[in-house]
C-alpha cells in the first residue's frame, strides 16, 4: 500500500469546517449527553461529600463527549446510504461528498478511543468498560436494528439512558440505586422524545425503510400508548429523587409540574394525532418534540440546584 494511499482520509481534513464536524458527531445531541453526564457526576459527588465541581467533573465530560461524538461519527458512517434518502438529513458531509468514508471512520475510531482512554486515565475503569459497552452496543444492535424491527427504539433507549450513569460511575466508581434512577429517567424520555421525531418525519423513515412505530404501524395507535404509558412511568421515575434524598422538596414540586406539562403534550398527540390532518399531527408531534427538549435539561437542573451538593 502506497504512502498517498495511506494519507488520502487524512487530506480532506484542511478543507473541512467546523459545521461539518458538528454535522458529523451531532453536535447538540453530544451535548446533551455530555451535560446529563455532568448532572450524574455533580450528583455523586454530593453523595461522596466531595467538591462538585472539579477538574474530575471536566474529565469526565470530556471524555463522555469524546466518546459519544465518536460513537455518532460511526453512526452517520453506517447510516449514510439512508441519510441520502431523508430530506432531513441529505447535506450531510457524508452524503454530499464533502466527507469521505474513510474520514468519518478514522474521526470516529480516534474519538472513541480517544474518549476511553482518557477516561481510564482521569477517572476509573468502571466508567472506562461503561463507556466501551454504550458504544459498541449502540453501534452493534441499535444501529443495525432500525433497518429490521421497532423494537430497535426499546434497544436504543439502553445505550441512550446510560450518560448519567457514566458521570456517577466516574466519580463514586460503582453502581447504586441513585444511578440507577437517573437512568430510569432518561430511558423513559426518549420514548415520547424519539416517537415524536419519527411521527414528524414518519414521510423520511419510510422513505429510507428505517422501521421505526410509526413507520411499521402508521395509523399512530400503538405509539400513541407506548407514549402515553413511558410519560406516566417517566412522571413516577421523576419523584425518586426525592424518595432517597437527592433532592429536596423544591425539586419535587418541580417535577410534578414539568413532568405534567410534558405529559400534557404528549396526550395531545396521542388522542388527537392518530385522526387529525397531517398538516395538524404534525405540528401536535412538532410541540411534543420542543417539550420533551426542554423536559430534560430542566429537570436536571432543578435536580442539581436542590441537591445535597447546593
Amino acid at each position: 500500500m502506497s504512502t498517498s494511499t495511506i494519507l488520502a482520509p487524512l487530506r480532506g481534513y484542511a478543507s473541512l469546517t467546523l459545521r461539518d464536524y458538528a454535522e458529523l458527531v451531532k453536535a447538540r445531541v453530544t451535548s446533551l449527553i455530555m451535560m446529563t453526564a455532568g448532572c450524574g457526576f455533580y450528583l455523586g459527588a454530593a453523595k461522596s461529600g466531595a467538591s462538585a465541581l472539579s477538574w474530575m467533573l471536566l474529565h469526565a465530560v470530556a471524555g463522555v463527549g469524546l466518546a459519544a461524538g465518536g460513537t455518532a461519527a460511526l453512526n452517520e458512517v453506517m447510516e449514510r446510504d439512508l441519510d441520502r434518502l431523508m430530506r432531513r438529513t441529505a447535506l450531510r458531509p457524508l452524503v454530499t461528498g464533502r466527507m469521505s468514508p474513510a474520514h468519518g471512520w478514522l474521526t470516529g475510531l480516534a474519538m472513541i478511543l480517544g474518549g476511553v482512554i482518557y477516561l481510564g486515565i482521569a477517572t476509573n475503569w468502571l466508567a472506562t468498560l461503561l463507556t466501551l459497552a454504550t458504544a459498541a452496543v449502540y453501534l452493534g444492535a441499535y444501529t443495525p436494528l432500525k433497518r429490521v424491527h421497532p423494537i430497535c427504539t426499546f434497544v436504543g433507549a439502553f445505550p441512550g439512558a446510560m450518560p448519567p450513569v457514566l458521570g456517577w460511575a466516574a466519580v463514586r466508581g460503582r453502581l447504586e440505586p441513585e444511578a440507577l434512577v437517573l437512568f430510569a429517567i432518561v430511558f423513559f424520555w426518549q420514548f415520547p422524545h424519539f416517537h415524536s421525531i419519527a411521527w414528524l418525519y414518519r414521510d423520511d423513515y419510510e422513505r429510507a425503510r428505517i422501521r421505526m412505530l410509526p413507520v411499521v404501524e402508521p395509523d399512530g395507535h400503538s405509539t400513541a400508548r407506548e407514549i402515553v404509558v413511558c410519560l406516566i412511568a417517566l412522571w413516577l421515575a421523576s419523584f425518586a429523587p426525592t424518595l432517597l434524598g437527592m433532592a429536596g422538596k423544591v425539586y419535587l414540586g418541580g417535577a410534578v409540574l414539568l413532568g405534567l406539562g410534558y405529559f400534557w403534550f404528549g396526550w395531545r398527540l396521542a388522542t388527537r394525532g392518530p385522526t387529525a390532518q397531517k398538516l395538524e399531527s404534525k405540528d401536535l408531534a412538532r410541540h411534543l418534540l420542543q417539550a420533551s427538549v426542554l423536559y430534560l435539561p430542566l429537570l436536571f437542573a432543578l435536580l442539581m440546584l436542590n441537591s445535597a451538593a447546593s
